[in-house]
């Protein structure tokens, strides 16, 4: 509701001053957001979060992870938890949030040509797929190249073609508020070492499930090998390829394992965040700067057989927040089958609104701006000044015309 109030000056009215009266408890532009933890109180509370039940199995011991989130895929519970919320470098475990946001952009089967300056700005030490300029790749040959190599060669490609490294940054963090990854601060696509570079266990565990969601995204991060592009022969003119591997330890080791990112940087340590099925029941667990870097599959393994035991007999800690963004259709193109993987099935889903005038409403609120019945009660409230104003102008017209 808004007040029309006169700012006189002297005897004459001079302007009309539309002053906002908020609700009791309204908060005012500036203040501190309310208190609260995403997903449950017990995950910002300090030490290990769990609550067993009758026949629940002991967690693992020996657990050395900084951060580590075990949680049900299906229902968003979030069945035990330590420091699920502390800001840490990512790695490379931040390679999902940028597959689900970009991912969704570009057909499988779209050829790109890549420039030279598509490969430059990346840190040195890189771990790289092997991408070459002038060359031309499919756009899944790039994703295996994300997923498998963890190339952030790829990365730099893919971020170009999105309209470059700062906008693709942008959208990756746009995207992290959708899913309410509020620990999550993006500077590099790729997950590099970078000053205020930072994620969460919880927050990661939002990324893997939301992208496990994109049947793409599923295929590429359960594809074990597959053959990359390589450079054109001189002699013959033909061009070659060469082999590439999951780095993922556990991808067809540990009994249902379908993905999705492992990492690893000096400042981060080893970061894993994996997904396996068992019975029906999909658990996701993410562990971060383990004591050794070996040990970060060790202990997510632990966690994940600790999950499948516990489940139905732990009372859950917290839950998973929902994904804010509308399901979007498939690119136009069909998508290719990823090597290794199941074939692909469903509509994927992804971060960007709908084109034309609903989806510019629905992003313009996604990002935190005024909505569609603000900007009619702001007309409502300016048609009523301009009112205003005219009857004041007619009353001191007819003031002045009486002598008063």
């Amino acid at each position: 509701m808004l007040i029309i109030r006169r700012i006189l000056h002297g005897s004459s009215a001079v302007a009309l001053l539309l002053v906002p009266v908020l609700p009791a408890g309204a908060a005012v532009p500036g203040d501190a957001p309310p208190p609260g933890v995403v997903g449950g109180e017990r995950l910002g509370a300090a030490g290990v979060q769990v609550a067993p039940g009758p026949g629940a199995p002991p967690l693992p011991k020996d657990l050395t992870g900084k951060s580590w989130v075990v949680a049900d895929a299906g229902s968003g519970q979030v069945l035990a938890a330590f420091g699920a919320h502390a800001q840490l470098p990512p790695a490379s475990t931040l390679k999902m949030l940028f597959a689900d946001t970009v991912l969704p952009r570009f057909p499988a089967s779209q050829v790109h040509r890549v420039a030279w300056a598509e490969l430059q700005g990346m840190g040195a030490g890189s771990s790289l797929v092997g991408i070459k300029e002038d060359l031309d790749y499919k756009v899944e040959d790039l994703w295996r190249g994300v997923f498998l190599s963890s190339g952030n060669d790829a990365v730099h490609v893919l971020a170009n073609m999105n309209g470059g490294v700062a906008k693709t940054v942008a959208d990756m963090q746009a995207r992290a508020e959708q899913l309410q990854a509020r620990d999550t601060h993006v500077v590099s696509p790729d997950g590099y070492d970078m000053d205020g570079q930072v994620t969460s266990a919880y927050d990661l565990t939002l990324f893997a499930r939301a992208g496990l969601r994109n049947p793409e995204f599923r295929g590429y991060c359960a594809t074990r090998w597959a053959q990359f592009p390589g450079a054109v022969d001189k002699k013959t003119g033909q061009r070659g390829s060469f082999g590439i591997a999951n780095t993922d330890r556990l991808l067809g080791t540990y009994p249902g394992l379908i993905g999705v990112k492992n990492g690893y940087t000096t400042n981060a340590g080893a970061t894993y965040t994996g997904a396996a099925e068992r019975d029906g029941r999909t658990l996701l667990v993410t562990v971060m700067h383990p004591a050794n870097g070996t040990k970060v599959y060790e202990e997510a393994a632990a966690l994940l057989d600790w999950g499948f035991a516990a489940a139905g007999k732990v009372t859950p800690v917290g839950t998973l927040a929902e994904d804010g963004a509308p399901e979007q259709q498939a690119p136009a193109a069909a998508a290719q089958p990823v090597a290794n993987a199941p074939a692909p099935s469903g509509t994927p889903t992804g971060p960007a609104a709908p084109a034309g005038p609903a989806g510019g409403l629905a992003a313009h609120a996604a990002a935190g701006g005024p909505g569609p019945a603000t900007w009619s009660a702001v007309g409502l409230c300016a048609a009523v000044a301009v009112a205003g104003l005219l009857r004041l102008r007619a009353l001191r017209r007819r003031a002045a015309r009486s002598g008063d």
